[in-house]
């Protein structure tokens, strides 16, 4: 095997590969039309047709026959799905369908002449023996790349103006590899003989025309395909390419510097290739350089301007955090500015009157901003029209804008180019001002729509943060105003207490016991606001849990409120003392507050029964009553909610809610059962101390 023949075997074996690569791509995205099916036939019969010539170049091993049965066949499809390209763009009539059919039938044939082994039948009949078969055959070759290109400047000329970019590699790349066969078979035909050289470039020529029939078949989905060609692919493949061809420039430029410099020519090749280098490191790093490869790409390789999955996958990963770790609202800006390959921009968020502040920069400095300005219609504006606004289109035509004013420094400054809404369920969070791009940009439907759905997602994130800091500020005011309920709670009790004092104090002030009862009375109530003023100032309710001994909390608890009928009965059930962790002036308010609502329910001659008990490592604490009792539904849906009281304007609805809370951060439970006319039972369950513990030892969070 020859070098040349070598040549031609890769080549041809490249040019196989190719389109059976292709073939199976497009075979996985066809959805079943007539178009992409035929496309499909065209790349796998030519990968077949391109497998052949491998064979026979490189090892001569196929009958000529069987090679002229190929490119018939080869050129046969490519004909028909021209064909059927072609029927489509004319919305062919019936008329034109018979038209169509008898072309179709008219390349059938002439493919079926090309089948034929007439050379062979000519040397063997005596009549024939005189007729140039081989020239015969070689004028009928030349018909079929002369018909292709006529469909091919055809499909081209009926195709409009704006929808050309679909059908332009098509054509560039079928009509590049028809040519090569006119020019290869009319050099046949006019010299009487294949010639060598040309059929073995033929496979390379062949394998060069694939990517352009990729790209076509992806920007024609009327063909049926679900095609898909990675941007970032091409990017890199683009920008290896250009750094292969200047760096093979350069180097034919150190070449020629090392032939003609003389003396110096090492030293000169070497700074040369040193800035050739750096050159090339500070191209490839260049915002400008890759924005300009981008522009291009996604200009001619592609039928929509954006990757949306890609841009969409990095649009939430920008905005989540991951490739950016800034705030949200430089992430924001930088999400927004990426899109449109601008270097900058700030964001201003809006408060519910329309006015507006500053809010942050990204590469964009602050004193080219006057970051006090009133954006208050801009604002307004764009709330109601959820426009992106084009600094230069309003500059041309500002009536479009109806009359909308910006600050004088917006409108004179040539750095600044769109303005992006933020809206999140039809409210405006705030807008982003971004700089202009490091190239031109075409601002088209898709751009702007891209835009509008990516701020529509940054507004989001916005809106989510901003529950959040709410949700946070809540947080710290909810265990203050819990400590505050529970205090008032606590007041009325004391005040109660009081009342009753001052009540009885003008029939007894003369009896010593009294006055003794009294001063006791007074000292307890002192304390025991003393003690819920400190709890208020630290704002840390039951941070620290001590040991306490649950008889005796139920003890006072019931002492506290034996003032009101009926009278509460304790019974204790357990031996000893029964010990539990936790602040033991919330729970004799708790047990006390569960008590007074079981006196509140009940007549006063019913029966409530406070109740201590022990069962293994859980203590259980019962009031029971003989009242009114509650049904299940209002058990489910108002007992523990806050601030629903059935007491009118004499209650505060938190007592039920903060015993409940105040149990679960001792890590017991609240059980209630009842029935309508049949008395409560509520009892409190909480685990015991362990025996080895120390005061104080155990600090719990309480929320």
């Amino acid at each position: 095997m020859t070098s040349l023949d070598l040549f031609g075997a890769v080549g041809y074996g490249v040019a196989a590969i190719l389109f059976l690569f292709l073939a199976v791509l497009l075979l996985t995205g066809w959805r079943g039309r007539m178009q992409g099916g035929l496309l499909v036939g065209a790349s796998f019969t030519t990968a077949v047709w391109a497998g052949g010539l491998a064979l026979q170049a490189g090892w001569h091993s196929l009958p000529v026959h069987w090679l002229w049965v190929l490119e018939a066949l080869r050129d046969l499809v490519w004909v028909i799905f021209l064909l059927a390209v072609l029927e489509i763009q004319l919305k062919a009539t019936p008329r034109l369908r018979r038209i169509f059919l008898g072309l179709r039938l008219t390349a059938l044939l002439l493919a079926g002449l090309l089948t034929l082994p007439f050379e062979d039948v000519g040397a063997s009949q005596q009549a024939l023996q005189g007729m140039d078969f081989a020239t015969l055959r070689l004028a009928l070759q030349v018909l079929f790349p002369v018909a292709v290109l006529v469909l091919v400047e055809q499909i081209y000329r009926n195709t409009p103006w704006e929808h050309r970019w679909g059908v332009k590699f098509l054509c560039l790349g079928i009509g590049a590899l028809f040519a090569y066969d006119f020019y290869f078979y009319a050099d046949a035909l006019l010299f009487k003989r294949l010639d060598a050289n040309i059929w073995l470039a033929r496979g390379a020529a062949n394998a060069l025309v694939v990517p352009l029939l990729a790209v076509s078949a992806a920007r024609n989905p009327q063909w049926s395909f679900d095609l898909f060609v990675s941007r970032k692919i091409v990017f890199h493949t683009t920008s290896l390419v250009t750094a292969g061809i200047y760096l093979l420039v350069m180097s034919l430029a150190g070449y020629y510097i090392r032939l003609y410099g003389g003396v110096w020519s090492s030293v000169f090749q070497a700074v040369f290739f040193f800035g050739a280098a750096l050159v090339l490191v500070i191209l490839l790093f260049s915002g400008y350089f890759r924005s300009r490869v981008k522009v291009f790409i996604n200009k001619h390789f592609f039928s929509y301007k954006y990757d949306y999955r890609e841009e969409w996958l990095h649009l939430i990963r920008v905005l989540s955090g991951d490739v950016l770790q800034a705030t949200l609202a430089e992430r924001i800006i930088f999400a927004l500015s990426e899109l449109v390959d601008s270097p900058a921009g700030a964001l201003w968020l809006c408060n519910e009157d329309f006015g507006c502040e500053y809010e942050r920069s990204w590469n964009l400095p602050e004193e080219l901003l006057d970051t006090r300005s009133d954006f208050t219609r801009l604002c307004a504006f764009l709330g109601a029209r959820r426009w992106i606004v084009n600094l230069d289109e309003y500059e041309s035509d500002p009536e479009l804008y109806e009359g909308l004013t910006f600050p004088p420094w917006v409108e004179e400054s040539k750095r600044l180019w769109l303005i992006v809404p933020l809206l999140h369920e039809d409210e405006l969070l705030g807008f982003v001002i971004l700089e202009r791009p490091r190239t031109a940009q075409q601002l088209n439907w898709e751009t702007l729509d891209l835009l509008k759905t990516a701020a529509r997602q940054a507004a989001s994130y916005l809106a989510l943060e901003n529950a959040a800091k709410a949700l946070a500020d809540a947080r710290q005011f909810e265990g203050f105003n819990r400590l505050s309920a529970f205090v008032v709670h606590d007041l009325k009790n004391v005040i109660a207490q009081l009342s009753l004092v001052t009540r009885n104090a003008e029939h007894h002030k003369d009896n010593p016991a009294f006055m003794e009862d009294a001063v006791a009375t007074v000292r307890n109530s002192v304390d025991k606001m003393s003690r819920l003023l400190g709890q208020l100032r630290s704002a840390m309710p039951g941070h620290r849990f001590d040991r306490v001994d649950l008889g005796a909390v139920l003890r006072e608890a019931v002492a506290e409120q034996a003032h009101q009928a009926p009278q509460p009965h304790l019974v204790v059930e357990t031996t000893g003392d029964t010990v539990v962790y936790g602040d033991r002036d919330r729970l004799i308010a708790v047990v006390g507050h569960i008590i007074q609502n079981a006196q509140e329910a009940t007549a006063a001659s019913g029966n409530v029964t406070v109740r201590l008990r022990q069962a293994g490592q859980q203590a259980e604490i019962e009031v029971s009553d003989t009242g009114v009792g509650m049904d299940a539904a209002f058990i489910r849906d108002r007992l523990f909610k806050p601030f629903d009281s059935t007491k009118g304007l004499t209650g505060m609805g938190i007592g039920a809610y903060e015993c409940r809370e105040f149990i679960r951060t001792l890590g017991g439970r609240v059980d209630v059962s009842s029935r309508p006319r049949a008395g409560t039972k509520f009892s409190m369950i909480l685990p015991v101390a362990e025996e080895s513990g120390e005061t104080g030892s155990l600090m719990k969070e309480s929320g």
